[in-house]
């Protein structure tokens, strides 16, 4: 009985796909989606400064979060002094360097070709050090830096996964952001009309609430059937095989929908 009750459920569902196609061959059903940016730091640390809530707009470059990073200020402190005792002793050893050489294409020879050797020897070692130190001081940097997370691009909050003074783990999202340019409508087309729809083709969306019709561009279109009856493909059950399109909503248009919201789609 429970498979009866399955079957006839599907049977209706295949019945309104095709009456709506037959109906309304040029308008389709679909939904809105988004595709999200997660933004994590790869250094954990606790959050000590939460900068938006969800539903804010952000811009470009606004801060996000901020996590603890005292450890990594005071490292960055150390080798700033480390890198500035290391020029200073390369600056005495390329003076001493240059003197000496001076003294010794002297026509009096005043030092001995070893002197001159032990102090370009000094000057070679004191520049590898200020090498060392300038790469250290560029890595404590690069870490003092990650402990902020920026907005990549213009976008919503979508939510915010950590409060306040909790701790997060390295990698792990603190902000969820949808930019504009992320929304999409995914919609499902028969195949007798897949021929008619191609990449770069713009498409009309109707949503409710929503009094003008909506921009989009079609940008991916699915290379296999999103149904797929379990018999041979007879010129019947054939017409029950759909494809999944997308395209993605123009900037315009992207405030006035909200991923998950139903859609008409209708090409143009």
């Amino acid at each position: 009985m429970k498979n009866f009750l399955n079957l006839s459920w599907f049977a209706i569902a295949v019945a309104l796909l095709g009456g709506c196609a037959k109906n309304s061959p040029d308008a389709f059903q679909g939904y809105i989606e988004g595709e999200y940016v997660y933004i994590a730091s790869p250094l954990g640390g606790a959050l000590d400064k939460l900068a938006v809530v969800r539903g804010d707009q952000v811009k470009k470059g606004q801060l996000l979060f901020e996590l603890e990073r005292q450890s990594e200020a005071a490292s960055l402190t150390e080798v700033e002094k480390n890198l500035a005792q290391a020029n200073a002793s390369l600056t005495l050893s390329e003076s001493t360097f240059q003197r000496r050489k001076e003294l010794r294409s002297s026509p009096a020879g005043v030092i001995s070709a070893q002197d001159l050797d032990e102090a370009r020897a000094q000057r070679d070692a004191d520049t590898a050090q200020v090498a060392a130190q300038q790469a250290a001081l560029d890595k404590a940097k690069w870490s003092f830096d990650q402990k902020q997370q920026f907005a990549p691009a213009d976008a919503i909050v979508h939510d915010t996964l950590y409060r306040q003074g909790e701790f997060v783990a390295a990698g792990n999202p603190v902000v969820v952001l949808l930019p504009p340019e992320n929304l999409k409508v995914r919609f499902f087309v028969p195949q007798e009309m897949l021929p008619q729809i191609k990449v770069g083709q713009t498409v009309s969306i109707q949503c409710d609430g929503v009094n003008h019709a909506i921009k989009a561009t079609v940008n991916y279109i699915s290379t296999q059937a999103e149904y797929t009856p379990p018999v041979i493909y007879s010129r019947e059950t054939r017409a029950n095989l759909v494809f999944m399109i997308e395209a993605k909503i123009s900037l315009a248009d992207a405030a006035d929908v909200r991923p998950g919201q139903p859609a008409d789609v209708r090409l143009n």
